[in-house]
């Protein structure tokens, strides 16, 4: 098994800035052969949905209405997955969860975070 804790949300204003981190913990074994990490986001009355995702070898993907704003990268060796998020909108509001996959061919959606809040104000 392995637990993912999500850090980094908080409020800030639009135009902004922030990074969110997802650090896994668990035996060694899951670790290693984790597939798949990223990120989803659910806003109030909105169903979750993918923000951007990152594979063990570095491939990305990204939602449309993050692409060029967002960067997702990842620390094999620390078990970490980022998402800088530049130019934030009030639109990107909503709550922010980490997620992996099981295997290294498996897409995010094994483990889950917590969640954490990112509020952007006008």
């Amino acid at each position: 098994q392995v637990q993912l804790v999500e850090s980094g949300g908080g409020l800030v204003q639009a135009g902004e800035s922030l990074t969110l981190s997802c650090a896994a913990s668990g035996s060694p074994f899951s670790l290693v052969i984790m597939g798949a990490m990223g990120w989803y986001r659910q806003a109030p009355a909105k169903e979750r949905e993918l923000v951007a995702q990152i594979t063990r070898g570095g491939v990305t993907n990204y939602a449309d209405s993050v692409k060029g704003r967002f960067t997702i990268s990842r620390d094999n060796a620390k078990n970490t997955v980022y998402l800088q998020m530049n130019r934030l909108k009030t639109e990107d509001t909503a709550v922010y969860y980490c997620a992996a996959g099981r295997h290294i061919t498996a897409t995010p959606g094994d483990y889950w975070g917590q969640g954490t809040q990112v509020t952007v104000s006008s």
